[in-house]
């Protein structure tokens, strides 16, 4: 009875909410970063060090809480080093890109990133996923180009560099035992480097009661907790639905930038989340075709021998 039990997956209303309530945290992360640094409220190497070091402390404290015992994964310096490029970059160019356009780049950077290893590890792509990396491509090199309404080259830059580094750290923590807890070991040696960021660019050093809250809302709440929720929520997803549902996560964070940053939305901005996210859902659907006839073949190929 209880064996059979363990098996049953978690109510669908359960998952739902859950990854609801994820995707929402991870598109807040660029409207608390924006709306602190669009007013001056903090600096962008303070924003970076609070959000990692309140990560740190919420995600060591809930492994505590949930463990009950102290079991240190292996120290992976490289994921730690891009933990933090990730978070210092995303933080530098909210300087000078708007919410909604950020998150769609980083997304869009992201995706191509994982999708570029894949490539390289010799995974096949069904010509239907070639044509969404294509689109995808495509509205991510119109969305930057010159024009009135495109992001300012140098934040568009930095926040790619942001996405490529969290697609290198999301590719690092496949397969890993306990994510939470690798998580949390991964914020607590990126820590130290944001600081040390901080301390070299000293002069920049400006902080006000409302950006460290914002920061530390970032740190402990949309990123701390909304991992634990997101690690929770994908116990009922698979792969594909995992990998599809954040494609919710731009248009969140433009509506969110309409609300609460007064930001608008241009016909440039529309057309280029069409084809990005439009192109990694077809890319996404193409790479599972794909899955599904490789393991047949490859039954078919032992049972031939």
């Amino acid at each position: 009875m209880n064996a059979r039990t363990d098996r049953l997956p978690p109510p669908v209303a359960r998952t739902v909410l859950l990854t609801c309530i994820a995707m929402v945290a991870f598109a807040s992360n660029s409207l608390l970063c924006r709306l602190a640094l669009q007013h001056a409220s903090i600096d962008a190497a303070s924003f970076a060090s609070i959000r990692l070091v309140c990560g740190a402390a919420m995600l060591s404290m809930l492994v505590r809480l949930g463990h009950g015992r102290a079991q240190q994964p292996k120290a992976d310096w490289l994921a730690a080093t891009m933990l933090f490029a990730y978070v210092a970059f995303f933080s530098f160019a909210y300087l000078s890109v708007s919410a909604a356009t950020g998150a769609l780049i980083l997304f869009g950077a992201v995706q191509l990133t994982m999708f570029a290893s894949g490539l390289r590890a010799g995974e096949q792509f069904a010509p239907l996923a070639w044509l969404g990396l294509a689109l995808a491509l495509a509205g991510l090199l119109y969305l930057v180009s010159p024009g009135l309404t495109a992001p300012q080259p140098w934040g568009a830059v930095l926040m790619s560099a942001a996405g490529v580094a969290w697609g290198v750290y999301s590719l690092r923590g496949r397969g890993v035992a306990d994510p939470l807890a690798a998580t949390a070991a991964n914020f607590l040696r990126a820590a130290p480097m944001a600081l040390i960021l901080s301390l070299l660019l000293h002069g920049r050093f400006h902080v006000a009661p409302a950006g460290i809250a914002l920061a530390m809302t970032s740190g402990a709440l949309t990123s701390g907790i909304g991992y634990v929720i997101w690690y929770a929520a994908l116990k009922g997803l698979s792969a594909m639905r995992a990998a599809t549902v954040q494609l919710s996560v731009p248009p969140i964070a433009a509506f969110g930038a309409v609300a609460f940053l007064s930001e608008g939305i241009s016909m440039r901005l529309v057309s280029a989340s069409i084809a990005i996210l439009g192109g990694i859902a077809l890319a996404l659907a193409g790479r599972m075709q794909v899955e599904r006839v490789l393991p047949a073949s490859v039954e078919e190929h032992k049972r031939g021998h």
